[in-house]
């Protein structure tokens, strides 16, 4: 047959290079019948037009790379959050080696020390908090906390401010007028020298920042057995369970209207910075961010810590304080043997043997036995 006969009309009018049937289809097949025979074969797994750049494998990778980018976006933000808040941290050198010092003893030890530093305090701050023009610094509270190796139950022990004890290089005296005469570093010689304990840590806050820090968790509950009214610490509370904002909780801290004075207000500070410690690091505070971001700020312009001191240390006493407010823990005070007057001042005595198993027990990182601990 010619070459003529391809190119004749068919009843449809199209030429017979688009004709069927009689093999006048010299060029290419009918474009249907391809679409036809594509959409009848079956695609391979992972194959077919387009399917490296299409459909539900590329959404998976594309979500996960997100997922993953959100993550180390998350992760960036979290370290320099850490970062900065450690950086904003006031540090001294508090725990410096000296001739003679104790041994490292065994698990952690803080000297936890509460001072009445007015520093960071305008005129009419310090009339907000009742704290007075007093110059310098000097410390209104003074706690050992011991965390077992291993873990274990954590201890906190109040150590009166008024106790009678040698100073290296100062005779006796009280224990703050160490903090007076010296400093932080003379305080933990002072302590370390008379209970045998080595300590690992210290921090320090004042008391604005301690105001500061309550505020920044929305106050905290304290419950009372009376009536509170102290125009020198500028608090007037009724009895029973009440929300206590900053500056009523500084008062509550400070305050020794008291038959029993100072004693009554240790167990006090002991309360109110348990209550402190649980309200900061409950999930309220930490997922709210009306209270978490100034909760941050406070504790960066509130403690003082030893050089060697950082954030996570702060973590992990927080979390010890938390197992004490929870009620699993050991609190109480150095054993009293009853007071006495030293230099024309009253002072606190010491129950010298019980006080000696309370610190051994300590720093052999032993349950502390009974009746060695004061209320």
């Amino acid at each position: 047959m010619s070459d003529w006969s391809a190119n004749q009309p068919n009843r449809r009018g199209a030429t017979g290079r688009e004709r069927r049937g009689n093999g006048y289809d010299y060029y290419h097949r009918d474009a249907r019948s391809s679409d036809r025979t594509s959409a009848q074969r079956p695609q391979q797994p992972g194959g077919g037009p387009g399917a490296a750049g299409q459909g539900a494998p590329r959404k998976k990778k594309r979500w996960g790379r997100r997922i993953g980018i959100t993550l180390l976006v998350i992760v960036l933000l979290l370290v320099g959050l850490v970062i900065y808040v450690d950086s904003s941290l006031q540090r001294t050198g508090a725990l410096d080696d000296y001739q003679g010092r104790v041994d490292d003893t065994a698990g952690t030890n803080w000297l936890l020390v509460g001072s009445d530093s007015r520093q960071g305090l305008d005129e009419s701050q310090r009339e907000e908090l009742s704290a007075g023009d007093a110059g310098g610094r000097r410390t209104d509270t003074m706690m050992m906390l011991h965390v077992p190796a291993g873990g274990g139950d954590p201890s906190l022990i109040s150590l009166p401010r008024d106790s009678s004890v040698p100073i290296p290089g100062h005779g006796r005296n009280k224990l703050n007028a160490a903090f007076a005469i010296g400093g932080p570093k003379l305080l933990v010689r002072t302590v370390e020298n008379v209970t045998g304990v080595h300590m690992d840590h210290y921090a320090e806050i004042g008391l604005g920042g301690f105001a500061s820090l309550v505020e920044s968790v929305g106050g905290v509950e304290m419950c009372l057995d009376q009536p509170l009214n102290d125009p020198k610490a500028g608090i007037d509370l009724e009895q029973g369970c009440q929300q206590l904002n900053g500056q009523q909780a500084l008062g509550f801290v400070r305050s020794r209207a008291y038959p029993e004075g100072d004693l009554q207000r240790i167990e006090n500070q002991r309360k109110l910075l348990g209550a402190l410690i649980d309200k900061a690091t409950s999930p309220a505070t930490l997922l709210n961010p009306l209270r978490i971001f100034p909760l941050i700020t406070a504790t960066g312009d509130t403690f003082l810590l030893d050089n060697g001191d950082h954030l996570w240390h702060l973590v992990g006493l927080a979390r010890a304080m938390g197992d004490i407010s929870a009620g699993n823990g050991v609190t109480g005070t150095v054993p009293i043997a009853g007071f006495s007057t030293l230099n024309g001042q009253s002072v606190v005595k010491w129950d010298s043997s019980r006080a000696s198993r309370l610190f051994e027990a300590i720093a052999n990182d032993q349950p502390i036995p009974a009746n060695t601990l004061g209320g």
